[in-house]
């Protein structure tokens, strides 16, 4: 059993390479540019992902926003970055599928939104700022750079 699993490991890689050149022959598009394009993308979804979770854990400390939530889109993104790095073209489909899930999206953000605008409207913020809040999204990090 376990040298079944370690086949299907080690198959996977030369089996999506193998449908990657076979794709890239039949566009007319060169091999290199499909891999380092994906490999790229992926290395800048990572990097961006770093960066958004600090932010999100930040939130979640300050008790606007659940961890979990925060943990569950963090380890979407970083598993979708590590199968864009992979090489293939069907590792890439994968983490486009698991980047096009609509997890983390709810009634949650929209209520913090919501009350994070009515806080700067009564807290004496102008209204310029509560109306740029951003809806969706890191919501500190977006009114950190209105703010600063």
């Amino acid at each position: 059993m376990r040298f079944v699993v370690l086949a299907i490991l080690l198959a996977f890689p030369a089996a999506d390479l193998y449908v990657t050149a076979r794709l890239a022959r039949w566009t007319g598009v060169p091999l290199w540019i499909w891999l380092a394009g994906s490999f790229l993308l992926g290395l800048l979804l990572l990097r961006n992902e770093r960066i958004e979770f600090r932010a999100r854990m930040v939130t979640a400390l300050h008790g606007d926003q659940s961890i979990l939530r925060g943990v569950l889109d963090s380890g979407r993104k970083v598993l979708a970055a590590f199968l864009l790095i992979l090489p293939g073209i069907v590792s890439d489909l994968m983490a486009l599928v698991l980047l096009a899930l609509p997890l983390n999206v709810g009634r949650h953000e929209s209520a913090v939104a919501g009350q994070l605008v009515k806080t700067l409207v009564h807290g004496g913020i102008s209204h310029e700022v509560a109306d740029a809040a951003p809806v969706r999204g890191d919501l500190c990090a977006g009114l950190r750079r209105r703010l600063l």
